[in-house]
């Protein structure tokens, strides 16, 4: 067994950049402390590991942050991120977001992207270091407005919680006067996730399309789907890129309700006990799946199951990719990725 671990671990090296090879071991080895048999969590620590940065109303490479409480009763709170006015002091960057947060609808059409953090519906916040980075891409990306939500998390906070604080956060951004623009005035959404993330943001827009509510687009990088049948990709890369069918059992097993199994409509939401979507007005999806990440398959049967329901799909297949490659930028899968964000948010507008 350990020969076998070794060979694993020189494998996956040789696959991945040594900086993102380190950053997601780092985080694996974490997260193994974190997990207990019992199906607690040590949260303490958890809170204690995650290396986070304060919100910045500076201007940090050209886009200031600020954090709000959006929901009382939930204590549930948003990381908002803009292009900032001007690149001066402290007092000048708050008072410029102050005055941003005030303002009414831009006459000038731009994104506005509801992201949802990834971390297995357990690890992770808005304020983490890699998701705060990439909100600050996106918005360089977009020219948008980023608004990062901290959703509660699992076990403390089972299924639907992650769900019900993503549609809190969704009717939040759609009443904001400064998240409107464009000549009609409305707020152009789209809702993006990494991992858990990704999943949110499709159940999400699944209840924005039952109420009427307009998303631009989905933007789902490596989502969290399940099931209780083995893919032929989660029997082939089990354990061998950092990720194990152990290690996502747990996390479904902490998130859905405790007399559920992984043919759950929030796990696989198009299995045996999920349901259609066909004649719903979805969004269009671009859809981020890594090769070497081993629930692949499950991502390339969710797009199908979208395109047999008449939904526009693109899907970008990186095969040699693994589980958080858009988290540094130092291979080509994430430039190239980058662009077709880019792009997909310039169409949808």
């Amino acid at each position: 067994m350990a020969g076998s671990d070794e060979v694993n671990r020189n494998e996956c090296k040789g696959a991945v950049p040594i900086h993102t090879w380190v950053l997601i071991s780092n985080f694996k080895l974490a997260y193994n402390m974190l997990r207990r048999a019992d199906g607690t969590f040590d949260r303490d620590l958890a809170e204690f590991l995650d290396r986070r940065v304060p919100p910045d109303a500076r201007a940090q490479e050209g886009v200031s942050s600020s954090d709000h409480v959006i929901d009382t009763s939930t204590g549930l709170e948003v990381r908002i991120y803009r292009a900032a006015a001007n690149n001066g002091g402290a007092g000048a960057g708050a008072a410029a977001v102050l005055d941003f947060l005030g303002g009414g609808p831009s006459p000038d059409p731009f994104p506005v992207i509801l992201f949802f953090h990834g971390g297995s519906f357990a690890h992770s916040s808005s304020g983490t270091a890699i998701y705060d980075n990439l909100c600050r891409r996106f918005v360089k990306l977009s020219k948008g407005v980023v608004v990062s939500v901290n959703y509660r998390r699992a076990p403390e906070h089972r299924y639907p919680c992650a769900y019900d604080d993503g549609w809190a956060a969704l009717k939040w951004a759609t009443s904001q006067p400064f998240l409107r623009s464009g000549g009609d005035g409305r707020p152009r959404v789209f809702l993006s996730g990494d991992s858990s993330g990704g999943n949110i943001a499709h159940h999400v827009a699944v209840r924005a399309a039952d109420a009427g509510i307009n998303i631009c687009g989905n933007i789902l990088l490596n989502a969290m789907f399940g099931g209780t049948e083995r893919t032929e990709s989660e029997r082939r890369l089990d354990g061998k890129y950092f990720v194990t069918l152990q290690d996502r059992d747990w996390y479904w097993k902490a998130y859905l309700p405790e007399d559920a199994d992984r043919d759950h409509p929030a796990c696989n939401p198009f299995g045996p006990n999920g349901r259609r979507l066909r004649g719903l007005p979805f969004p269009k999806s671009l859809i981020i799946v890594s090769g070497l990440d081993l629930t692949c398959d499950r991502q390339l049967a969710y797009a199908e199951g979208l395109q047999q329901d008449g939904h526009h799909v693109k899907v970008v297949y990186r095969e040699k990719a693994t589980v958080g490659f858009y988290l540094l930028s130092n291979t080509d899968h994430y430039h190239e990725v980058m662009e077709e964000i880019g792009d997909f948010l310039a169409a949808n507008l």
